[in-house]
């Protein structure tokens, strides 16, 4: 039993979100005698982000959102590192060093840390002043900060913050969105797409101001005593009061600790289509990584929680022997359905 603990491989997953937490499933499945261990930043164990809305519905309680509870990982012999925050990566050694010095030999590593919310630099100075919702602490401080019936202002308008918004709508809070390029990521919508779009986010009882976004605001205020929490003022002289403020413009490939790791890296590591990088040990998958593409000649990018499940399971599957290339699970279409409501497959979280 010693020799055999001593020889088993040891999988070490960065990140324990969608894809992670399906590749750790996936890797004890298929390699049984292995040792697995999931390093994550957050405090809790693996949980749906999706299901972040429903803190407008009543449900705070952090249990209500876990997945899976402690025993499950337990049981199928998945190590799980809470808050551990990964420094580096030494790809010849095969050594990952946590913020506090520790180090991690591995066998094999999957970079599933996904992404953090995107903020362009013209409103970083803003930034104290605005509330982020890309974890469940972020969405309980969003939610306390917002009152009852409050007013929420939204810049960008990622697929992510108009299904917030949704929810916000249906729990009467007042939604105006300060639109722009980023509205609608990461969807591409033509020119031509837009105006019904746009028509129904406003049926929808979102209020857009559109062709601000970020060319247009000057500035970002706290208001004062007896008024609303915030302010946004824009460059020709108009403004609009809130409660909260919230970016949503999209999302940043968390890499930086891959950075000096040798593998290869341009907005996300790059992957060929069986999710590899550039080192032989080291595979990536979900919002970190862009996929080569042969049909298109370039790398690319592949969202949803479809996808991004999926690519967690392909990534698991060719570290323990497989072959196979990556074949995306949902499309990336945006439309509007028959009964005048805008259907996307990134809120299709069944």
């Amino acid at each position: 039993m010693a020799e055999t603990a001593k020889s088993a491989r040891h999988h070490v997953v960065v990140g324990s979100g969608v894809a992670g937490f399906q590749a750790a499933e996936t890797l004890r499945e298929r390699d049984p005698d292995s040792r697995i261990t999931i390093l994550t930043l957050s405090r809790l164990l693996f949980y749906k982000r999706y299901d972040l809305p429903k803190v407008f519905r009543g449900s705070r309680d952090w249990r209500e959102f876990l997945v899976h509870p402690a025993e499950f990982y337990r049981d199928r012999r998945i190590g799980m590192r809470r808050a551990s925050h990964v420094a580096n990566v030494d790809s010849r050694r095969k050594v990952i060093t946590l913020d506090h010095k520790e180090e991690i030999r591995f066998d094999t590593l999957l970079v599933a840390s996904g992404g953090r919310a995107y903020l362009p630099e013209e409103l970083a100075e803003f930034r104290p002043l605005m509330h982020n919702f890309g974890s469940y602490e972020d969405a309980i401080t969003m939610a306390k900060a917002l009152p009852e019936r409050g007013h929420a202002i939204m810049l960008g308008g990622d697929m992510i913050g108009l299904d917030l918004a949704r929810t916000l709508i249906d729990t009467q809070h007042r939604v105006t969105l300060v639109a722009g390029p980023h509205t609608f990521w990461p969807h591409e919508v033509g020119e031509s797409e837009r105006p019904a779009l746009v028509a129904t986010l406003e049926k929808m009882g979102i209020e857009v101001i559109e062709g601000a976004d970020t060319g247009g605001i000057a500035s970002i205020e706290q208001g004062a005593r007896g008024f609303s929490a915030r302010r946004v003022l824009f460059k020709d002289g108009t403004e609009i009061a809130g409660d909260v403020v919230m970016p949503f413009f999209g999302l940043m490939p968390s890499v930086e600790f891959m950075l000096g790791s040798g593998v290869d890296i341009e907005r996300g590591l790059l992957v060929s289509p069986g999710l590899r990088t550039t080192d032989e040990s080291i595979y990536a998958a979900g919002d970190v990584c862009q996929i080569w593409s042969d049909a298109e000649r370039r790398y690319r990018f592949y969202y949803g929680w479809k996808n991004v499940r999926a690519m967690g399971d392909l990534a698991a599957r060719n570290i323990t022997g497989s072959s196979d290339p990556w074949v995306p699970a949902q499309d990336e279409k945006l439309h509007i359905s028959g009964d005048g409501r805008i259907q996307s497959p990134f809120w299709e979280y069944e």
